[in-house]
Formats: structure tokens, sequence, C-alpha cells
């Protein structure tokens, strides 16, 4: 909605995270969301409010409430099984209308890439997609919404003064998840879907899902990633051995995808996949800001390059200056002995 007084910015409160939902269950990175939301809402004054759409979701408060919570917007309906964007869309717009939120933020998944767009065109209102971060102005309370730009060259920081709420998707595994605390409690809000939020131009058949992928570098707490500097496939396997002796995953650059040397299901960075382990080892990776957007929350960073200078061997924790193919081999060969 277009604020057409500085004033009228005052009717707007909050901050709303539209959860994600699978299988009726609230998927973990809708905490990271809460999490991320925490910090602008005290800056703001007001609350956190997780917006909860789906079937049999009436259970799923409390694990909400324990992540940062403060209010729980519960919208269980039937009609909401699955997934379909133009009821969620037009409940959101609803409801938006009502409680007139400064601030929704959303997953950028494929869920929240079908949904956020429909409801930011409908609210009128601007959307900032794939944020790495977020914070508010403290002379004017904007959110500043960062992502990146220019095929990842820039960070650009990006503001949406005139129009209320504002709205951001967030990519998954970029924010952290607060400690949960299981004494936090909250309100829960109950609301209903109307017949006029019904109207669908599609029809669901059959929902397929996809058989798991062998590559689950979300899940691993340890990740060996290889860029250019590892020559070849060859050198991936080196990589690979590694792994496999200390229950790791194999990531990798851009450049190592592009040049065919592992598949794209690798790739970790900007267009590929947002990782957060406890370790990251990169092997002979420059570190370009599309590769570190990618991985810059993981909490221990460690860099092997024959080059001190390089981005990520300037941001790493342990930093280790040499060939890769004659340190991995002496890390192998130390496994045994631990």
């Amino acid at each position: 909605m277009l604020i057409q007084k500085e004033s009228d910015k005052s009717l707007y409160t909050d901050v709303w995270v539209v959860a994600e939902v699978g299988g009726g269950k609230v998927q973990p990175v809708t905490f990271e969301l809460v999490g991320a939301a925490r910090p602008l809402a005290d800056a703001r004054k007001s609350r956190v409010v997780a917006v909860v759409l789906g079937s049999g979701v009436g259970n799923e408060a409390p694990t909400l409430f324990s992540h940062g919570a403060d209010h729980v917007l519960l919208v269980d309906d039937v009609r909401l099984a699955g997934f379909t964007d133009e009821i969620e869309a037009s409940v959101l717009v609803r409801l938006i209308g009502k409680y007139k939120p400064e601030i929704v933020i959303c997953a950028a998944t494929t869920r929240g890439r079908a949904l956020i767009p429909r409801v930011a065109v409908t609210a009128r209102t601007g959307l900032t997609a794939d944020c790495t971060e977020l914070g508010i102005d403290p002379e004017n309370g904007d959110l500043l919404q960062t992502r990146p730009a220019f095929g990842g060259n820039i960070m650009a920081t990006i503001r949406c003064s005139s129009h209320r709420p504002q709205m951001a998707t967030v990519r998954p595994r970029v924010m952290k998840a607060l400690e949960a605390d299981v004494t936090r409690t909250g309100e829960v809000l109950h609301e209903k879907v109307l017949d006029s939020d019904c109207s669908k131009i599609k029809r669901i058949v059959e929902i397929v899902h996809g058989a798991d992928s062998a590559v689950n570098l979300a899940d691993a707490a340890i990740i060996i990633s290889g860029g250019r500097g590892m020559k070849g496939p060859a050198g991936f396997e080196l990589l690979h051995k590694l792994a496999q002796l200390i229950g790791g995953a194999v990531g990798a650059s851009r450049a190592a995808v592009d040049a065919g040397w592992v598949p794209y299901a690798h790739q970790v960075g900007q267009t590929g996949q947002t990782v957060q382990s406890k370790v990251y080892m990169a092997c002979s990776i420059s570190g370009q800001i599309q590769h570190l957007v990618g991985m810059q929350s993981c909490d221990m960073i460690v860099a092997i390059d024959k080059n001190p200078e390089t981005p990520m061997m300037q941001m790493a924790d342990i930093a280790i200056v040499g060939d890769v193919f004659e340190v991995i081999p002496e890390i192998i060969a130390e496994i045994p002995r631990l």
C-alpha cells in the first residue's frame, strides 16, 4: 500500500514470518526466519508474528514460541492441504489488510518464490528477493534488505520507504535460528479461510516427491569444497576420499561445476546451495562474492591455497598456505593416528 503521509507508517506494526509448512509441520527454515525477525522486531519495539497456513497445523505454535515468536497467526483448514498459491496468497493479502504488519518475510524456497510475489503484487507493495542480510535503519525505521546484485559482483541494500508492508524473501541457511527456549509462551490468533479466498486457476492432480539426492549439503556437518585449483575430476576424487574418512560431504565452486568436474548438485554459492555447516574446508577456492554468500555463515572456515591474499584465505578461521595436492594427502595420512 502506498504511504501518502509519513504518519501513516505508524498504522503498520509487527514483523511477520510466513511459515514454511510441509506435511502438516513447520519446516526448519521457519526457525531461521524467526531468528532473523527477532532483532528487527526488537529494534522497532514490536512483535514477531509467525503466520502458519496449512491443514492439521494446530499443534505447531509451541515450537514457534520456543524459537522466538510472540504471536502465532494460525489458519488451519483442509483447503490448505498441500500447496495452492492462489488460496494462500488471497488469505495472506486479506490478513495483511486486517492486521497491517510493518514487515513480512518469507523463505526464498520454491514455495516462497511462488507465493510471495503474488502477495506483493496484490497488496501493491515492494518485494526484495533472495536477501542475505536484514537490518533496520535507526533514523526512519525502514527495513534494509541486502542481496547480491549484478551477478553477485556487488551487495545491494534496498529499502521500500513509500509502501507498507515491506516484504522480503530470505535465502535458507543464511540466518541463524535462536536456541529453543521451551519456557517461552505466546498468543495464538485463529483465522479462517473464506469462500472468497478459494478461487483457483489450476487444479492439483498429483503431488510427486522427488527421490532423495545422494548429495545432501544442507544437512552436512562437514563440507570439503573444491575450486578451479583442483585441476579436474581426479582432484575431486581426493576430496571425496577425505570426506568419506571424516563423514563429510563434497561441495564445489561454480567454476568447477561449469568445467564439468562435478555435478551441479555439489555447487555452493549464489547460483547453487547455501550451506551452514559446522566446518567448511575450501580447497583452492579464491572466494568470489558469489561463492561467499553461499557459505559465509558456516561455524568454522578452513581454507587451503597457495595464495594467502585471496578473499577466502583472508576470511578463513584457519588459513593453510600450501599446495592442496600436498596438504590434503598429509591430512588423510594423519586421520588414522587420531
